[in-house]
């Protein structure tokens, strides 16, 4: 690399009358912007690109970048590259340098750590380094290997520091499958499709910046791509309300979330446009123009979600009064909390459970920041929240039923925990202050009891001057003459009344005898809410869980593993809400054994009407034109019905209940030889990863419990049966036919000798592969293990977890490790 000419090699390699390749000479002698570009050439690496010195120096990453801080992946340094290399996108033509299919995989910039010169430290053989990309953010850091003899190349390599975007999932790579910059995947650029996503600001202004740099060969001007969002702006619907109880609901059946002290509110996102309803319906968009603008930059399908929106205090809580202040001044810097997802893509998702939403929208918003954040939820161990919750202050917990569907209404499916007692009432006037500078002493208080408006107290603590000003100034607007409910009348006198329209948040110790608030502070307005719907809410008991009965709990169904039918029914029922989203609204086929798993077993399918109502079953058509009633559960006290009838394995189809004949996954079962190690087969089902994510499909590993992997396939539920079959058999033959040494795509087993097979028979209509979670009738009672990637690698059998791991299971469902595991919103590729 010659000082003259950096980018003399660069230059030397490509003929640019074959290649669209940018050529050029060094730029902007001071820039910070960052590219990463995935190039499948010989081999599929990616090449991290750093703006210095007029150029991008360059390192082709191998593997990708890891968020894991363990991982440290090879970077081997290549030539450095013209500034407008910074927007390519497309293919290089076989036979030229380096041909093969380019995506804008990342962009964004780069601050090398303060005090050090970046061009000497690379020089020195490390760089150290933070970046802020619409994917790769945080500290990174890169060191040069010692060189061994006779070697030419400069080897690096590539590792996250640990810091507040490390990510033990190393999921990065295997979930960010589309171009930054036109929303493309690999097989879309090499086909040559159009463009299909909006760029955000940073990505067009970093474009523009990385073509004007270049003062020799400036890069061809940007055109402006359709959007991706497919489908109709979602609409405003009732949102579900929690009910007040006194305590924390017991069980496992429940997951919990902070309750946030804001405003609630609905993000519709669709057709380009985004709008911000609050809970009775109220567009303000306009108030909340700064999350409007964040989920516009989103690349996702139509989307309605469901959240809080909050303004932070200096400490970094949520604080009602600081929110209900800034949006009184217009301001912005809002957060919200999403917490829910009701529908996606044009589907309607209310009628699926609360957890599976939850994982849907986990990986919709996965690596989206502020001000759009995942609400995290614990399952189970909700008493340990609220005592975190109440010990820093903050407002309390809300408990959710972890099956349960959506319903716009107030249910006890929803229920709230509060630390300290806080609800709305109407204000009925005020009473003026004598002390010099202050407009008001207090307000007066009411809400509706039994259709009629009762005084409930005065509020005379929590008011600063900017907020009087405010509350004289629309408390003036609606002044009456005498006040709209019956006060006492020592309580009255010298009182200004209003028309009851303004809605207050008030914190209290307690009401009195005569319904009256003690010790009331004003947090602030509730423009959200209607006047009509401010009653007194009184705190119920908390609702108790179902409970199914269980015959003999002492029956030894896993004889050499001491577990009996009592443990199998307590593991489902503490794992229930983890197994929920893959198992509840999906025909079911039963493993029962009602003697133990080493006595006769056998498959159910269908309903005999022996298994009570907590079980239910759905007509399906035959082959033969026939229907048969196919069971299925609606609740976990469904599934542990089936264990009390002696059910060990759940195996599930493809399809849900509302979607029959529409799949929304495949699963690829890599059942192995007998002569194969599980190492071999971890290898292979990671190379199955790379094949699909290659086609631009993300998947999920799950160790079968039994002697293999399956690798999950999440599927937009639009192509129905035969598409889905012919897919996964064309893949799993094809896989068989270039590697005929390792898989196999037939069920032979005599064929099978030394091979795995893909059995892509799961993908068929009536077919049912094992469900997440689920138990297997073999020895030592293992179950079937969703896992991470990054954890495949170090996990040395099938049967790693049994059903005495129910609380290490549980724990890790809401880690982040498995946030979203399972769910991608993606269609098969026209292959």
């Amino acid at each position: 690399m010659a000082a003259a000419d950096p980018l003399g090699t660069y230059n030397a390699k490509r003929d640019f009358a074959k290649t669209a390749e940018p050529a050029g000479k060094r730029g902007r002698a001071k820039g910070n912007g960052f590219i990463v570009q995935k190039h499948d050439a010989t081999r599929l690496h990616y090449d991290f690109r750093l703006e210095l010195d007029g150029v991008l120096k360059s390192w082709a990453v191998t593997r990708g970048p890891s968020p894991n801080p363990e991982d440290k992946r090879l970077a081997v340094r290549t030539e450095d590259h013209p500034l407008s290399y910074g927007s390519f996108e497309g293919t290089i033509p076989k036979g030229e340098y380096g041909g093969g299919t380019v995506m804008l995989w990342d962009r964004g910039t780069w601050t090398p750590v303060p005090g050090k010169d970046p061009l000497k430290t690379i020089e020195e053989g490390h760089l150290h380094f933070t970046l802020d990309g619409e994917r790769m953010k945080g500290e990174w850091l890169l060191i040069r290997l010692k060189p061994r003899p006779g070697e030419k190349r400069e080897n690096w390599l590539l590792r996250k520091i640990d810091d507040a975007f490390a990510d033990a999932s190393d999921a990065l790579v295997g979930r960010a499958l589309t171009s930054v910059k036109t929303g493309r995947t690999m097989a879309e650029i090499e086909a040559g499709a159009p463009e299909t996503s909006l760029k955000g600001k940073r990505g067009r202004a970093f474009d523009k910046a990385m073509q004007t740099a270049d003062a020799a060969t400036p890069a061809p001007k940007a055109r402006a791509a359709p959007t991706r969002r497919k489908g109709r702006l979602p609409g405003f619907r009732a949102v579900q309300l929690a009910t007040l109880v006194d305590h924390v609901p017991s069980g496992n059946g429940w997951l919990h979330e902070m309750k946030y002290d804001g405003y609630r509110c609905l993000l519709a996102i669709g057709g380009g446009k985004a709008r911000v309803f609050t809970r009775s319906g109220l567009d303000w968009t306009d108030k909340f123009s700064d999350l409007a603008e964040a989920a516009l930059a989103l690349e996702t399908p139509a989307a309605l979600i469901d959240g809080e929106i909050v303004r932070l205090d200096a400490k970094g809580k949520p604080d009602f009064s600081a929110l209900q202040a800034a949006l009184s001044e217009g301001e912005q810097g809002f957060l919200m909390f999403a917490f829910d997802l009701l529908a996606l893509d044009g589907k309607d998702l209310t009628g699926l459970p609360n957890i599976a939403r939850k994982e849907k929208l986990a990986a919709l918003l996965k690596g989206v920041e502020a001000p759009l954040v995942y609400a995290e939820h614990v399952l189970g161990a909700g008493e340990k929240l609220f005592e975190a919750m109440c010990a820093a202050g903050q407002e309390g917990i809300v408990s959710k039923k972890a099956d349960a569907p959506y319903r716009g209404d107030r249910t006890k499916s929803w229920l709230k925990v509060k630390c300290t007692r806080r609800q709305e009432f109407l204000i009925l006037g005020w009473q003026p202050s004598s002390a010099r500078g202050r407009a008001l002493k207090s307000l007066f208080l009411a809400t509706h009891a039994d259709g009629v408006l009762r005084y409930a107290g005065k509020v005379g603590t929590g008011f600063d001057a900017r907020t009087m000003d405010m509350l004289m100034t629309r408390l003036g607007r609606i002044e009456r003459m005498s006040p709209a409910a019956e006060i006492p009348r020592a309580v009255a006198r010298g009182g200004r009344w209003v028309t009851p329209k303004l809605v207050a948040e008030i914190a209290f110790a307690e009401f009195t005898a005569e319904g009256v608030v003690r010790h009331a502070s004003f947090l602030g307005l509730r423009d959200d809410k209607e006047g009509k719907d401010v009653t007194v809410e009184t705190a119920t008991a908390a609702p108790e869980a179902p409970a199914v009965r269980i015959s003999n709990p002492d029956r030894l169904i896993f004889p050499e593993a001491k577990v009996t039918k009592g443990d199998l029914a307590a593991y489902y029922e503490e794992i229930g809400p983890a197994m929920a989203p893959w198992a509840l609204h999906r025909p079911l086929s039963l493993v029962r054994c009602p003697q133990g798993r080493a006595r006769k077993c056998f498959f159910q399918k269908h309903d005999a009407g022996s298994f009570g109502d907590a079980v239910k079953h759905v007509d399906i058509r035959e082959k033969d034109g026939g229907t048969e009633p196919y069971l299925y559960a609606e609740s976990v006290e469904g599934l542990i019905a089936c264990v009390q009838m002696g059910t060990i394995e759940f195996h599930g189809w493809g399809s849900s209940v509302p979607a029959i004949e529409k799949p929304d996954r495949m699963v690829f079962d890599l059942d192995p030889d007998e002569a194969v190690g599980f190492g071999e087969v971890k290898k292979a089902a990671r190379d199955i990863h790379d094949y699909l994510e290659d086609m631009g499909l993300a998947s999920f590993p799950m160790l079968s419990g039994g002697k293999g992997v399956h690798v999950v396939v999440p599927l937009t539920a639009d192509a129905e049966w035969p598409a889905v079959k012919d897919f996964a058999q064309r893949f799993a033959l094809s896989l068989s036919q270039a590697e005929p040494e390792r898989f196999i795509g037939t069920m032979s087993k005599a064929k099978r000798k030394g091979r795995i097979f893909i059995d892509w028979l799961r993908n068929q209509r009536g077919a049912t592969a094992i469900l997440p979670y689920a138990a297997r009738a073999r020895p030592g009672a293992p179950v079937a293990a969703p896992v991470s990637w990054n954890e495949l690698r170090k996990i040395e059998s099938p049967a790693t977890f049994s059903v005495k791991d129910a609380k290490k299971l549980l724990r890790r469902a809401s880690s982040a490790a498995l946030q979203g595991w399972g769910e991608a919103a993606q269609r098969l590729p026209e292959v």
